[in-house]
């Protein structure tokens, strides 16, 4: 609440408190050769896309970005490291491979129907740390890869394991090709300037291994490709893989080198760099590399840098990298500038405006004198000035910022999308454009006779308050906007969205989850065609068949404070036959407030058939309250963990059976997920396989209580797992 009367000592230390807000868009800053025309044109992006001629070009262009993105006391741009005093050569990145004594079962028994996993886009595989195919599972262990013959369940057994350097992340199969992704610290030489030796920079670097399978018992290692930076995503397509690394460019340490390819130890490939001359706040190499995993000459890459990326979305034509958008410094230096002599100074009698252009327009006196003696006049005008017209004024121009803050805002909350067109391994830079605000995760993105639908949440904080609501942007080929729909579901946020065809499916919440049925067949036009309010939310969705879509999420209920709170796992069918009123006809809820479920936030730890009426989801169920437990001396809860296998049809989901890889409630002994928490599941004809970090169960689909086989993975226990609630 504003006081009553404003006194002149208020006056003061209002325009001295102005001062020090405008006083840095006075501040002269170095010559870099940049120049920013001030103004809405400051958000204006440049869509010329340029490359550089050379390193050196590469280095004066980030050191400028550097010195005009924010103040530091670095004198250059680098990649973070520290600096050895002796040299020292690479090592050898050799993997070391130990086979089992088992021998395996015939070729000639397979099943005929097996799952895979669940991803966005038809065609474009995804990567995970589980893979499998008609017999044989491949996981990632800890630092091993395992080979298990899988078909028949009751014969069952580990063929091999592959010792892996560094940390894998996931991998990709094409027939008897394993690609397997790892990070690992990496260093790289170079003679610092009038050096005399060459010195190691330590980056991390991401491992591209392949290797030949056909013999499951001696994995052959054919190739490593690995490059500066950390592993962003992949995909395959046909016999193509792509793979995205992303680098950050440091304020700090020695002058950053373009990325480069090896093979080993070898360096191989330095792709061309190409960027935009618009300001970025940061800046990333994102590295773009692919290759034939049948044809040993055909890796191919291209680094753009670009701001920070953090979603990726492919289709079978196109890579999209977005990121928010961040303006430089500079920028908002000069937008106190420029908001004090579009909006303060109009508002400030006529003659005390005359006086404050004829300061500004003299060019002989700097802006350090300028501003001191703009503030000077408004000094004595607050003082000259009756209390009463005095906090008139005040709130006036309070008010009129207000209203220019939060339409400045609304064009600063933007994501940045870059199209990169690829075909059979090519990489070919194709259009940039950006939208209203931000994503929620992949399926915020979906390629559609060549459009690029959007769903984006808009969140805009003013003094005051803020301001919350929902849009959907179609792009053209170009990347333009063409159509959109904006400002739906004011103060609540996307929590899950799936497009299918000619429609989105949208849930967003707040106290309540609306299901959105909007209508994208006319790109120009999109629309909403109906929507549904029910309690919970959905944090991921899935196609049944036309007519009914999944959601897994949360449950909620009224809180005895007049809020909401999250309650167990929400499994739901909604049918939306008829698009305007879409309807849930059937659901579960399972276990108490703080239950989970990884496929909340991985679509690829979600099992699904539809010819099995099949669903499987990797559930962590809290089944009591939190209470103390006098003799261990703190709280805990009961829990259980392991995979909920349901039958789902097109009007009801129940329960056909539970598996555990725990003995009794254990997971309530883990702080960061336990290793024998299920995370995947899998089928072959007749079969369900779950896994986690310590086994894999082979149970029967008919009867899930009868377990055929548990292999038991060779896992190595770390001290951490023993910590507890």
């Amino acid at each position: 609440m504003k006081p009553k009367n404003i006194s002149t000592t208020f006056a003061i230390l209002a325009i001295l408190a102005l001062a020090i807000l405008l006083i840095s868009c006075t501040t002269k800053e170095p010559n870099t050769g940049t120049t920013y025309t001030g103004g809405q044109s400051s958000l204006d992006s440049s869509q010329e896309l340029k490359k550089f001629t050379s390193e050196k070009e590469m280095q004066e262009f980030l050191t400028n970005s550097a010195i005009n993105s924010a103040y530091n006391g670095y004198s250059g741009i680098g990649i973070r490291g520290g600096m050895m005093k002796n040299a020292v050569m690479e090592s050898s990145l050799s993997t070391a491979r130990f086979e089992s004594s088992d021998s395996g079962a015939s070729p000639a028994q397979s099943a005929g129907d097996y799952s895979q996993t669940n991803i966005q886009v038809a065609g474009v595989d995804e990567a995970d740390f589980v893979k499998n195919d008609d017999k044989y599972i491949y996981v990632i262990s800890q630092d091993k890869l395992i080979i298990v013959d899988a078909y028949p369940a009751e014969n069952a057994k580990i063929l091999s394991e592959t010792n892996l350097k560094g940390s894998p992340r996931n991998m990709l199969l094409n027939k008897d090709r394993l690609i397997i992704f790892a990070e690992d610290d990496g260093q790289t030489f170079t003679i610092p300037e009038y050096d005399f030796v060459p010195r190691p920079t330590y980056t991390q670097q991401t491992h591209v291994y392949i290797y030949d399978v056909s013999d499951k018992k001696n994995p052959k290692q054919l190739k490593d490709y690995n490059i500066e930076g950390n592993y962003l995503e992949s995909r395959m397509i046909g016999d193509y893989v792509y793979f995205i690394t992303n680098q950050y460019t440091f304020t700090d340490g020695p002058l950053v080198s373009q990325p480069a390819i090896k093979e080993g130890t070898t360096k191989i490939a330095i792709p061309d760099v190409y960027y935009f001359p618009n300001p970025e706040a940061s800046y990333n190499f994102n590295t773009i590399a692919s290759f034939n995993i049948f044809d040993d000459n055909s890796l191919n890459a291209k680094t753009f840098l670009l701001g920070a990326s953090n979603t990726i979305y492919v289709s079978e034509k196109n890579i999209y990298i977005s990121y928010p958008k961040n303006l430089p410094y500079l920028y908002y230096r000069q937008h106190n500038e420029e908001r004090f002599y579009n909006v303060i100074l109009p508002l400030i009698a006529e003659e005390i405006q005359q006086q404050i252009k004829s300061i500004k327009g003299d060019s002989s006196i700097d802006a350090t004198k300028k501003w001191s003696q703009i503030s000077g006049i408004l000094e004595i005008m607050y003082n000259k000035m009756a209390e009463q017209p005095k906090k008139d004024l005040i709130q006036k121009i309070e008010n009129s910022l207000e209203e220019y803050e939060a339409k400045l805002e609304a064009e600063r909350r933007k994501t940045v999308i870059h199209k990169i067109a690829i075909s059979d391994g090519d990489i070919e830079y194709n259009s940039r454009g950006e939208v209203s605000g931000y994503l929620l995760n992949q399926f915020s993105l979906d390629e559609n006779n060549g459009n690029l639908r959007v769903a984006t949440t808009t969140e805009i904080w003013t003094s005051k308050d803020n301001v919350m609501y929902n849009n959907v942007f179609v792009l053209d080929d170009d990347m333009e906007i063409i159509g959109k729909l904006e400002a739906l579901a004011p103060d609540e946020r996307i929590y899950s969205t799936r497009f299918l065809g000619d429609r989105l499916y949208m849930v967003t919440f707040k106290r309540i989850d609306p299901l959105f049925v909007i209508d994208l067949s006319d790109a120009k036009n999109p629309s909403v065609l109906g929507e549904l309010k029910i309690p919970g939310y959905s944090d991921y969705l899935h196609p049944y068949d036309e007519n009914h879509i999944i959601g897994i999420g949360k449950e909620t209920a009224a809180n005895d404070w007049g809020g909401v709170s999250t309650k167990g796992v929400k499994i739901a069918l909604f049918d939306v036959s008829d698009v305007k009123n879409p309807k849930e006809v059937s659901k579960l809820e399972i276990g108490k407030a703080g239950s989970d479920s990884e496929a909340l936030r991985d679509h690829k730890a979600f099992l699904f058939s539809r010819q099995k009426n099949l669903l499987v989801l990797p559930i962590t169920e809290v089944k009591s309250k939190l209470e103390y437990d006098s003799k261990l001396g703190y709280y805990r809860q009961n829990r259980w963990q392991g995979a909920y296998v349901f039958t789902i049809t097109d009007d009801s989901i129940t329960v056909k059976g539970k598996i555990t890889h725990n003995d009794g409630n254990e997971e309530q002994r883990y702080y960061y997920g336990s290793p024998y928490s299920v995370r995947r599941a899998l089928y072959m004809d007749d079969t369900l396989y779950t896994l986690s970090g310590t086994k894999i169960k082979a149970n029967d689909l008919d009867n899930i209580g009868a377990e055929k086989k548990t292999i038991e993975l060779p896992f190595e226990k770390e001290r951490y797992y023993d910590y507890v609630y």
